[in-house]
Parts: C-alpha cells; sequence; structure tokens
C-alpha cells in the first residue's frame, strides 16, 4: 500500500465525514497526495478538525450537486484515483428530508461520474455505497453481489439509483472510451470507529450516554447488522482501487462485510460496548415509533475472498476495543491525531 500509494493524486468525496476523514488519514499515512471534496456535515464535534488532517490535504468545501464546481476542480488537481463518499448518510434524516437525500446520492453521483468522464488523468474509480442497495426482504440469508437492487426506504433506494448510474455509465460511456479507467462500486456493513458523532447509529449514542454516566436506550436490540470497524472497509476500498488499477478486468462490484461469526445483533453490539467501557455504564430497551427499518441484515463477503484473497482482520471483540480505546482518548483529550495513527499503523501491522 506505502508504495503503490506513495505520491499519487487522490480525490475523496466527502472528505469532511466521519469516513472520509479516517480514509484522508489512511491516505496521508501512505505518501499520497490528497484532494478532499465536500461540504460540512455540520456534526459537532468535528472528527475532521480533531484529526487535523486539513493540515496535510488540499480540501475543497463543495457540494456534488454543484457539477461546475467539482468539475473545475478535477479539471485543476487532475487526479489519478476517486474514492466517492459524499452522501447523506442517514436513514432517519431520509425519511425527514427525501429530496435533498435523492438529490446528494443520485444526482452527485451522476455529476461524480461525469467528472471522471471528462477528467483523462483518473484511472480508478470507488463508488462507495451500502449493505442497504438490496431488496431485503428478510428471508434470513446473507447478500451476495447478484442479488436485486431495490432498496425501500429513501436513504437505501437513492444508493440503490446510485448503483445503477454508476452501472450506466461504465457501459454507456467507459467501456467504449480509449482510456485505462476502472470503476467498482463497494457495498459495506455498518461501520464503527472512533470520532462518528453522528445521531441515531449504535455506537456514537453509546458513546454519548457513557459521557454523560446515562443508561443507554436501544431501539431494536434484535436487529442484526454486518458491523465492522471503520479501517477494515476503508482499507478494502483502497485494495480495490489499487487491484483494478493494475487489472481492470477486477472491476466490479463487491460486499465488505465481516464473516458469519461477527454479524451480530445490536444487543451484542452494546453488551460488548458496556463490558469494555466499565464505570457501570447500563442499557435499556427504549422503543420507540418510527419509520420502519429492517430487522435483519447480512452481507456475503465471499466474492472479495475468491478475487482478491481478503481477510477481515479485525473481529466485533477488536473493533469494540479500538472504539472505546479512541473514545476514552477523546473523553480524557488525549493526543486525537496520534491515536489515529496508532490504530491505522496496528491494523497495517507495522
Amino acid at each position: 500500500m506505502r508504495s503503490f500509494y506513495k505520491d499519487k493524486t487522490v480525490m475523496v468525496t466527502g472528505h469532511l465525514g466521519f469516513k472520509g476523514t479516517w480514509l484522508c488519514k489512511i491516505l496521508v499515512e501512505l505518501g499520497a497526495k490528497v484532494i478532499g471534496y465536500g461540504i460540512d456535515n455540520e456534526v459537532m464535534p468535528s472528527l475532521y478538525q480533531l484529526s487535523q488532517v486539513d493540515n496535510d490535504i488540499t480540501s475543497v468545501v463543495g457540494d456534488v450537486r454543484d457539477y461546475e464546481h467539482m468539475l473545475a476542480t478535477f479539471t485543476k488537481y487532475q487526479p489519478e484515483f476517486v474514492f466517492h463518499l459524499a452522501a447523506q448518510p442517514i436513514v432517519l434524516t431520509a425519511y425527514k428530508e427525501p429530496r435533498y437525500t435523492y438529490e446528494t446520492n443520485v444526482m452527485g453521483t451522476v455529476n461524480l461520474m461525469e467528472c471522471v468522464r471528462n477528467t483523462a488523468s483518473v484511472k480508478s474509480v470507488v463508488n462507495i455505497t451500502t449493505d442497504k442497495v438490496y431488496e431485503n426482504l428478510e428471508q434470513g440469508k446473507a447478500f451476495v453481489e447478484e442479488d436485486r437492487l431495490n432498496g425501500i426506504d429513501p436513504y437505501a433506494n437513492s444508493k440503490s439509483c446510485s448503483e445503477l448510474v454508476t452501472s450506466s455509465y461504465v457501459r454507456s460511456f467507459f467501456s467504449e472510451q480509449k482510456r485505462t479507467l476502472s470503476v467498482s462500486t463497494v457495498r459495506a456493513g455498518n461501520v464503527l470507529g472512533g470520532g462518528d458523532f453522528s445521531d441515531n447509529r449504535i455506537v456514537p449514542d453509546c458513546v454519548r450516554a457513557a459521557l454523560k454516566n446515562e443508561v443507554i436506550l436501544v431501539r431494536n436490540p434484535k436487529s442484526i447488522r454486518p458491523y465492522q470497524h471503520v479501517l477494515e472497509a476503508l482499507f478494502a476500498y483502497l485494495m480495490v482501487a489499487k487491484e483494478q488499477y493494475v487489472n481492470g478486468d477486477l472491476a466490479g462490484s463487491y460486499n465488505v462485510g465481516p464473516d458469519e461469526a461477527d454479524c451480530v445483533t445490536s444487543e451484542e453490539i452494546v453488551k460488548l460496548f458496556c463490558g469494555r467501557w466499565g464505570d457501570g455504564v447500563t442499557w435499556e430497551c427504549h422503543k420507540v415509533e418510527g419509520p420502519k427499518e429492517a430487522g435483519y441484515l447480512k452481507l456475503s463477503n465471499r466474492k472479495m475472498k475468491e478475487v482478491f484473497g481478503w481477510r477481515p482482520k479485525w473481529n466485533i471483540e477488536k473493533t469494540m476495543d479500538a472504539v472505546v480505546e479512541w473514545s476514552k482518548a477523546y473523553a480524557e483529550g488525549s493526543d486525537i491525531p496520534a491515536i489515529m495513527v496508532k490504530q491505522i499503523r496496528e491494523y497495517m501491522g507495522d
């Protein structure tokens, strides 16, 4: 990874968000020249600010719905790699603001693909979507890449549309261009990690309650999700971008999720958190009326294993250890950039 990405120009959309910040931090560690493009998601505290990665990258504040501005950024910096993370990512927000969600997640993808189409320097693109792109009939099986794309709620559906937009551009434009360009979509499970301060997400809710010495309230304790550490997903994105750059035949759609043993219920996640946090923190079920959320969701990671020889590195216990380590460091006012680099290097085996 270090030798490959060193001095490469990489654009990350949505760089101001949780996953975007971690990805920028990794790329800086790998020696890449990073161009970030995105808008402030107004989540406070801001992981982007805490990470201090702004000192090491070129940050462009821009909306993916603004095609002219994004194209001007592509033209100016001529990226070779593009990771598209910019999105409206919250399910409950999408119910409240469906139009904004579709504009960002669908037309944002159209605009990105147009920028790629008109920027000859781009060689490898990864569009990051979600495990929720599949039509979920809750039949008790893990989704494979060939399953039907038809997310039900506005967020999931907008990401299904993003997948279809990407596929159309590949078949309509990129496959016929006389240039080397590889494009993949990657569908990741629920990512956990230090610095996620979003509302209505299980681990951020746990951390907030623990820091306030409050009882953790869990909406759906029996729901099952493919939980994994954010570094697991991000290094998978980097691997796909790298491998398809070398061999364009590897471009496609991939699930990134944990092994079966680490697909656990929300109740198990909260119990792991409480056990590692200590200090007598407790939880209880707190049913609230709200939009429908899937009860059962798993991803098959077999294709990633067969195509790339990829394997998850951190199980759910190690994932929670890393989350609690980061969160306690934050609570104690410790050096956040240092703890992020420590965890990145630990994941890489340095």
